[in-house]
């Protein structure tokens, strides 16, 4: 790739995680001896030169670059003048399709925050052929949607043939977390329950390779009932982003060759005893509830009407306070089991998702030859593999496999 003016170019800039972003580059921007060279970029100049002051001293050096999501000249240039870009304008259904046709044209890197699995779909189609013809990387997924789940699938799978010479066969994962939601998460989940996606959105196997065939499909569906785990000793149930989150790392699995009997789920753990069971049995009670009351358009509408707006999100002491937790566990065939947990500090929408999406975008600026091979439509663990995995170890992020 000839040298382009910037080593790193931020769109949507101007959004609630589009200025955390900001405020974490422009603290790495002179990191390691490296002088980065960046800008943020959006459609409105006014916002973005707004959110360079509001960062501070630190991102002075940040270019504006000015570029609407339904003009493609504007971000054909924006992509041409990168090496990376990272996307957090959502919801990307509407907004982020003409980006990523661009970095694909000019063989720019790409990742962003969609948790948007029917339109990672449509960029498979469209553009990971070419993308691989290129060794460009286009990289969605680098959030809390879905950097947990992937990157533990992959640590339990790799700590599996280092250890044991044997394949992983079966990972499950369960999650606890607080925090709150911004509005563009939730105008991206609204857009996704009102246009249509709900079938796409339902296919288990949505990003893996076209043809590909998976044996006993029935292993894999998503999980409905509560139910007691032995290996958690907890109680499970559903969890709202394990319909997202197991796509990808499904996508992961066929890309990186885990074997045709590899299974992932995942559940939101919720504790151990009666009134916890009680509680499990409510929570997915009300998961489909949900789910079947937001297939109103009526609701929808009311939904939207009282919901954080696009650009507002939690306070700082609430994003500040929050946390997750992932624990792990995996399994091969002949017995053995290895498990694993991924955790850390900040509300996992915003704070944790901010830390996520810029480490990738540092990962693929810095990873060099460490980076896997190859390009595509990618997932974190295949795109960005273990460079990813040290970059949040190093940012304070917990990733870790049982001795």
């Amino acid at each position: 790739m000839a040298r382009r003016i910037y080593d790193l170019v931020l769109y949507g800039a101007t959004g609630f995680v589009g200025r955390q972003t900001v405020a974490y580059i422009a603290a790495q921007a002179g990191a390691g001896n490296k002088v980065l060279r960046w800008a943020i970029a959006g459609r409105n100049r006014d916002k973005l030169e707004q959110v360079r002051r509001e960062a501070g001293a630190a991102a002075a050096a940040a270019d504006i670059v000015v570029a609407g999501a339904d003009e493609p000249r504007a971000l054909n240039a924006l992509a041409r003048s990168t090496t990376v870009v990272l996307s957090t304008a959502g919801p990307f259904d509407l907004y982020g399709s003409k980006l990523v046709a661009a970095c694909a044209s000019q063989r720019t890197h790409y990742v962003d925050i969609t948790g948007e699995t029917p339109w990672v779909a449509k960029l498979v189609k469209q553009h990971h052929e070419r993308a691989a013809a290129d060794g460009t990387r286009i990289i969605p997924c680098c959030g809390f949607d879905s950097v947990p789940s992937d990157l533990g699938a992959w640590l339990l799978v790799q700590a599996m043939q280092q250890r044991h010479a044997v394949d992983c066969i079966d990972v499950k994962g369960a999650f606890s977390m607080r925090g709150g939601l911004n509005g563009g998460t939730l105008a991206s989940a609204l857009n996704m329950m009102g246009s249509g996606q709900g079938k796409a959105m339902a296919d288990v196997f949505l990003l893996n390779p076209q043809g590909e065939r998976v044996r006993d499909p029935a292993r894999h569906a998503d999980p409905l009932l509560p139910h007691f785990d032995t290996d958690f000793k907890a109680w499970l149930g559903p969890f709202v982003m394990g319909p997202i989150n197991t796509r990808v790392v499904r996508r992961s699995a066929a890309l990186l060759q885990y074997g045709e009997t590899f299974r992932y789920q995942e559940f939101l753990r919720v504790g151990a005893g009666p009134l916890a069971g009680v509680a499990a049995f409510s929570i997915s009670a009300g998961m489909l509830a949900t789910q079947q009351a937001m297939r109103s358009a009526a609701l929808r509408s009311l939904a939207a009407r009282v919901a954080p707006k696009p650009g507002a999100g939690p306070s700082v002491a609430r994003m500040d306070g929050g946390s997750y937790r992932c624990e792990l566990v995996g399994r091969s065939a002949s017995g053995h089991v290895l498990r694993g947990r991924i955790s850390d500090r900040g509300d996992p929408g915003n704070r944790a998702t901010t830390k996520m999406v810029c480490e990738a975008a540092l990962a693929l600026l810095y990873g060099g030859q460490r980076l896997p091979p190859g390009g595509g439509v990618l997932t974190p663990a295949s795109g960005l593999g273990q460079v990813l995995v040290d970059r949040l170890r190093n940012a304070e992020m917990v990733l870790e496999v049982d001795p």
